[in-house]
């Protein structure tokens, strides 16, 4: 009810604002990953196979704990008088019969008392089991985390690579303008014109499909957060953050640590260690106290009785089950210690690969950087030649063509090094902000 609440209370509030043209409001990533945690369905579903893990904990709880019922009943019964009077009043009514009612009511009360621990193993291996789902459930929120984070980025990169079609539109029509007013003082030729005509056909074509990319990046963005709605807000833009780097020795620590994904390995095999534990107990005897206290009779007031008394249970031949039943637990166990070992390997793998693409994505941003105000450098160079006669129009669209691609490598450099941020923080389960950094390396400067 809250969470479709605060929900409504957005929505109003964006169509107020819409109405009122005020721009929509925008969202730091940390707020987008709050949305995501709230509504995905994918941790929903995830929580809800952690408590159903919590309740079958408590199942085994109650095994172990005193089981107490009470029962009451009435019967409709036909005897011969033999069976109850006796053997004289039966030699006097020996063809007589009664039909009578009966009633009993009792309460029964029965407890193990001792089984060599093969009730507290059975806790502890459902205990185990609960904890390993919970495991998987961080990971579903890590993946879920990681999407929001991807599509948060990619977001931001299809806005600045609209603005950079946007502004290439802007320049080519510029220097469109240019090459008429010069044809028509007589310093051009016609096909001055027409190659820039040429060259803004292009890059309004290329708008078209930025602006076609940036609303399926919003669309990728809304399925990440797990809304149904329409994504109403725009995202804050910090692609020009670049302040972390981390060493492969430290991303590797910190993953073989804190990967849910081993953890609930971990938990898997101690779940299966202590179901053999319980198993290999069966084959021990067991004691179980019991005690009842029952009232019964024809005829109100009820006779009153009680017992109490324990029993010893042992189980001799069950055709081996038991041994069966161990021997697939031990046969799980040994291939969840293969699936622990390959999966490090994979997660080491993963580490591996996001630091080198990080420290990839650091070079990249600088060299895309430098190429970006050389090709901006050389545009203000072709357009003061083309303006004085000194230049043709081949060498003034060839610049401005080299500065979209310089401005879009750059975006895309930046784009990568966060892609690449995101993916080391999935891989190694940590928060990778400038102080988590600096624990393995400094920050870049």
């Amino acid at each position: 009810m809250h969470r479709t609440t605060s929900l409504a209370i957005l929505l109003l509030a964006a169509t107020t604002a819409a109405a009122r043209g005020d721009p929509p409001p925008r969202k730091t990533l940390a707020e987008c990953a709050a949305i995501a945690v709230a509504h995905h369905p994918d941790l929903r579903a995830a929580e809800a196979s952690a408590d159903a893990a919590r309740q079958r904990t408590w199942q085994a709880v109650a095994g172990a704990l005193p089981q107490i019922d009470a029962a009451y009943g009435v019967d409709r019964r036909r005897t011969s008088a033999t069976a109850r009077t006796g053997a004289q009043i039966a030699a006097q009514n020996a063809n007589r019969s009664q039909t009578f009612n009966f009633y009993s009511a009792g309460v029964n009360l029965s407890q193990i008392l001792f089984d060599f621990g093969q009730s507290l193993d059975a806790i502890r291996a459902a205990r185990a089991t609960e904890e390993s789902l919970r495991a998987d459930q961080e990971t579903a929120r890590e993946t879920v985390l990681f999407n929001v984070k991807r599509s948060y980025f990619s977001l931001l990169t299809a806005d600045r690579l609209l603005d950079v079609a946007e502004n290439n539109v802007r320049q080519d029509q510029k220097h469109l303008d240019l090459a008429q007013a010069r044809l028509d003082v007589g310093l051009a030729t016609r096909f001055d014109v027409t190659q820039a005509q040429v060259q803004l056909a292009g890059a309004e074509l290329a708008r078209v499909t930025a602006r076609r990319n940036a609303s399926v990046a919003r669309e990728s963005l809304r399925n990440a957060l797990g809304l149904d709605g329409p994504l109403d807000f725009d995202v804050v833009d910090t692609l020009d953050v670049h302040d972390v780097q981390i060493d492969e020795a430290t991303a590797l620590a910190l993953a073989y640590d804190r990967r849910p994904e081993l953890v609930s390995q971990r938990l898997q095999q101690q779940a299966l260690t202590e179901q053999i534990a319980a198993l290999q107990k069966s084959y021990l005897p067991n004691l179980t106290g019991d005690a009842s206290y029952a009232y019964s009779g024809p005829d109100y007031p009820l006779q009153s009785s009680w017992n109490v008394g324990a029993s010893v249970n042992l189980s001799l031949f069950n055709g081996g089950l038991t041994t069966a039943q161990i021997g697939e637990a031990r046969a799980n166990l040994a291939g969840l210690r293969s699936k622990e070992r390959s999966l490090r390997q994979q997660i080491g793998l993963q580490v591996r690969q996001a630091v080198l693409d990080l420290a990839q994505a650091l070079e990249a941003i600088r060299v895309s950087d430098k190429g970006r105000q050389q090709a901006r450098e050389n545009l203000a160079l072709a357009e003061g030649r083309y303006a004085t006669g000194v230049g043709n129009i081949i060498e003034l669209t060839d610049a401005q063509a080299s500065l979209a691609t310089a401005q879009g490598n750059h975006v895309q450099a930046l784009s990568n090094f966060k892609t690449a941020v995101a993916a080391l923080e999935q891989a190694t389960a940590q928060s990778l902000d400038e102080d988590a950094a600096n624990r393995g390396a400094a920050p870049s400067r």
